[in-house]
């Protein structure tokens, strides 16, 4: 073997080895919440009607940082609104179109004045202290209104 491709192959552990050390660090700041200790019974999680959605339409709420509101297609032929605290993660146009998780069968709630009716799932972590949200979108071929068990 040459000494120009020991060298190369040096280079190459090298910088395997600062990835791998990276990606561990970065693990390392990642918190999640602990997992809940209490059980929920079958009947009780059974009552729970989570629906595929279809974001028509998002706007920032007016006089809210943190609302955003959006018109869903939850294959009923009526529009839904769900207002979603999650302006500081995304904005409104970048989420017309997608295809969402939403709990619908929770009894509307007045933000700001406007009646919520549901909840839109979303994936929440810490990394270095500062917090992370990701909305659970789905496969866009799934069609607004399809249950999920």
């Amino acid at each position: 073997m040459s000494e120009e491709t020991v060298k190369i192959e040096e280079t190459v552990v090298e910088t395997a080895e600062e990835v791998i050390e990276a990606t561990e660090e970065k693990e390392a700041a990642i918190e999640i919440e602990p997992l809940f200790e209490e059980y929920v019974d079958f009947e009780t999680f059974s009552k729970s009607d989570f629906r595929v959605v279809k974001v028509k339409e998002c706007s920032a709420v007016k006089k809210s940082k943190k609302l955003l509101h959006f018109v869903l297609d939850d294959g009923t032929g009526t529009d839904r609104i769900i207002l979603s605290g999650i302006h500081a993660f995304y904005e409104p146009e970048e989420l017309v179109g997608k295809t969402l998780l939403a709990i619908t069968n929770l009894p509307p709630r007045k933000m700001m004045g406007i009646d919520s009716c549901g909840m839109l799932m979303s994936a929440v972590h810490n990394v270095g202290g500062e917090e992370k949200l990701n909305l659970v979108m789905l496969d866009d071929a799934i069609p607004a209104g399809a249950k999920l068990y």
